[in-house]
């Protein structure tokens, strides 16, 4: 009987097969660093919220089809060794797929990038700076992804699952340290408080033997880190 897989499961895979694209293909970690770059530049632009899921949609898009294209040439390679013609044309199609979602984020980018200059909107940045709501997403998801990227390159448990740094140390540390830094008037007993309920979800992960008390106080330290650099970055007065 086929073993029923978990929802953490599914997770762990679906990130091992992105991880194994980066890992194998040149063309993939190109388009990853250029559209990491173009997500951060853009942060900096004045792009309307409309524009700003387009650009995100259009570099997703790029990244989605040079992943459909691995797995084809992967299922093609494993069906058969020997070459074949049609075998061929089926792998100049996928790649063409990526071609032209490549050229579409280039007019995408460079219509974005003209406009935006011309603009007297807002940038992203400046938006963040007047909304607590947007800084909050921002430490957050920030911490997340700085989180799954040092358990990649660590290479210890899994992405989702234990391995270092502690994921759930470091995002309980990292509201802490939000909330701390957001709070209004500077009360002692909220700092104590948040970061008390902080301590209690890392010594949780100990007791439960997914983590090692090391590997909590390195996400504690990494996600308190990451909040103060990104307020750093974003200039907020606190």
């Amino acid at each position: 009987m086929k073993q029923k897989r978990s929802l953490l499961d599914s997770f762990n895979s679906a990130i091992d097969g992105f991880i194994y694209t980066l890992k194998t293909q040149k063309n993939m970690r190109i388009h990853f660093f250029i559209a990491a770059a173009v997500f951060i530049i853009s942060l900096f632009l004045k792009l309307t919220r409309v524009e700003f899921i387009i650009l995100c949609c259009t570099v997703t898009l790029v990244l989605v089809a040079e992943m459909l294209n691995t797995a084809i040439e992967l299922i093609i390679d494993m069906i058969t060794k020997k070459y074949h013609p049609i075998a061929r044309i089926v792998k100049n199609i996928a790649a063409g797929v990526v071609f032209i979602c490549s050229v579409n984020a280039v007019l995408v980018g460079y219509l974005l990038l003209v406009y935006s200059l011309q603009s007297p909107a807002k940038s992203v940045i400046d938006k963040a700076k007047d909304s607590t709501y947007h800084i909050a997403f921002i430490v957050l998801i920030g911490v997340l992804m700085a989180t799954l990227i040092a358990k990649i390159f660590i290479k210890k448990g899994t992405v989702l699952h234990g391995g270092m740094p502690s994921g759930h140390s470091a995002l309980a540390f990292a509201i802490a340290t939000l909330t701390t830094l957001l709070t209004l008037q500077n009360k002692p007993i909220i700092t104590a408080l948040v970061f008390l309920l902080a301590s209690m979800i890392a010594r949780s992960r100990v007791k439960r033997g997914i983590h090692t008390w090391w590997e909590v106080i390195i996400g504690a330290i990494f996600g308190t880190t990451v909040t103060l650099l990104i307020f750093k970055v974003l200039l907020v007065k606190i």
